[in-house]
């Protein structure tokens, strides 16, 4: 699956980054990472994703930035969701997030 090489690629670049949750929901994975500020990431691309649908290459991702267990809107990064991320718009959001 592309989606797990491209988990291993976020881990490597993230080597202090947690990941606590990985699934399969609507046909497509599914992420939760953590970092020791607190914040996390949920990022997902499924058919009803703004990304999706999964289709196993070149896909595009939807990301939440969390706070805890809940999705915290109120950061300078986002006060939503973001959609159509590319892996490499993941690593630049990630980024940001761990600095928080």
């Amino acid at each position: 699956m592309v989606f797990v090489s491209s988990i291993l690629t976020l881990q490597l670049k993230y080597k202090i980054m947690k990941i606590t949750k990985l699934g399969i929901f609507s046909n497509g994975p599914c992420l939760r990472v953590d970092f020791p500020n607190g914040y996390g990431a949920s990022i997902v691309c499924h058919d009803n994703s703004y990304g999706g649908p999964y289709n196993g290459r070149n896909n595009l991702y939807e990301l939440a930035v969390l706070k805890g267990d809940k999705i915290d809107d109120t950061t300078p990064i986002t006060d939503d969701v973001l959609g159509w991320l590319s892996i490499e718009k993941l690593n630049e959001v990630l980024e940001k997030i761990k600095e928080l």
